[in-house]
């Protein structure tokens, strides 16, 4: 095996020709012989990318094999033959190239990140994400009962707020987070009255926030795609909440989202936002669109920014099965005041960024 820089492949012996592997920092050049096919690739943080070249060979199967060079086959591709596709005679020579992976012994010398390996999922945070999981759907199945009875009164006596709703989904959210994590909240003296209509924006870390934001029993409404509607019970308690719906790609959609938010406060109800769009998968915070903003500047309502800090190291974005120990921070800023929509997204961002990296 030959390992050069990709600035010295014109310098490579020939691939019957094995040699050290050389520890760099750049991106290295991998070249394995294989009877008269080499397969070529690129080391980079420890993984390398190989493809086969595409001269016609007999065929057969290449296990994996640990050379004293150090690389070694993934398990998932112990059994990945690069040359039986030679004998379909309906696969072009485009098609001939394959792209495998393997994992190098290399990992941990060239670069300073790989010091820091990924934790590994612990079974108690398994079994807890599982008891989470059964905790919030028994309860639910409970819940729906109460707002399904409850609903034709709440349209007719109170169609836009919901409060009653609300109430059960504050009461569905602290029984499915009590037995796992605790909730330390600040500033629950900048929150509005329960009648006066407003635009709630925080960061977005993990699937828990939606949790968390319905502990704090405020008739606020949420922005959700349409596809979690047709979830049965959470579909149908979003949908007697008065979720807004959002179609993510389908620009229409979002012109009617602000539309019916705008509606939704000159009628006394308050909306929520995440104007980040989507979960942080760092924790980091990213940047804020003005759909929000604009909405509250368009209606002379004050936009209220909230810092959520916790829920992404307890279910991490991509990993809801699973739930770790720990606790979430909420802080309620004073609100914001504004009638230009990148003011307010400005003055908002700036806040909750400053208030993660106080507590980071």
């Amino acid at each position: 095996m030959d390992v050069a820089s990709a600035r010295s492949i014109s310098s490579h012996p020939s691939c019957n020709d094995y040699g050290k592997p050389i520890c760099s920092s750049q991106s290295s050049l991998i070249r394995i012989s294989r009877d008269k096919v080499c397969c070529f690739g690129r080391i980079s943080n420890g993984t390398a990318s190989f493809s086969t070249s595409l001269h016609a060979v007999p065929s057969g199967k290449f296990m994996g094999e640990t050379r004293s060079t150090g690389v070694q086959w993934c398990s998932r591709s112990l059994r990945w033959d690069p040359y039986r596709f030679h004998d379909k005679k309906s696969l072009g020579l485009s098609e001939l190239a394959r792209n495998i992976t393997v994992r190098s012994d290399l990992s941990g010398v060239a670069t300073p990140e790989s010091s820091y390996p990924e934790p590994e999922i612990k079974l108690s945070s398994r079994l807890r994400g599982i008891c989470f999981c059964v905790v919030a759907a028994i309860s639910a199945t409970f819940l729906i009962v109460l707002m399904i009875v409850g609903h034709p009164f709440v349209l007719l006596f109170d169609p836009y707020r919901r409060k009653f709703h609300h109430f059960i989904a504050k009461l569905w959210a602290s029984i499915s987070i009590y037995p796992f994590y605790k909730i330390n909240i600040e500033g629950l003296e900048n929150l509005p009255s329960s009648d006066t209509p407003a635009v709630y924006v925080s960061n977005h870390q993990s699937f828990l926030d939606i949790y968390t934001l319905l502990s704090l029993g405020k008739s606020f409404k949420f922005i959700s795609k349409t596809g979690i509607f047709v979830i049965p019970i959470i579909g149908w308690a979003m949908y007697m909440m008065g979720v807004v719906p959002l179609r993510r790609m389908d620009q229409r959609s979002h012109v009617d989202c602000l539309k019916r938010c705008m509606e939704l406060l000159k009628k006394g109800a308050s909306v929520f936002f995440f104007p980040e769009g989507t979960r942080s998968k760092d924790g980091r915070l990213g940047p804020f669109k003005k759909g929000a903003f604009t909405v509250a500047a368009k209606t002379g309502v004050a936009v209220v920014p909230i810092t959520l800090m916790g829920t992404g190291k307890i279910m991490p974005t991509g990993s809801e099965g699973i739930l770790n120990h720990g606790n979430v921070r909420v802080i309620i800023h004073k609100p914001i005041h504004g009638s230009k929509a990148d003011d307010l997204c400005n003055e908002a961002r700036s806040k909750i960024a400053e208030s993660m990296d106080l507590l980071s």
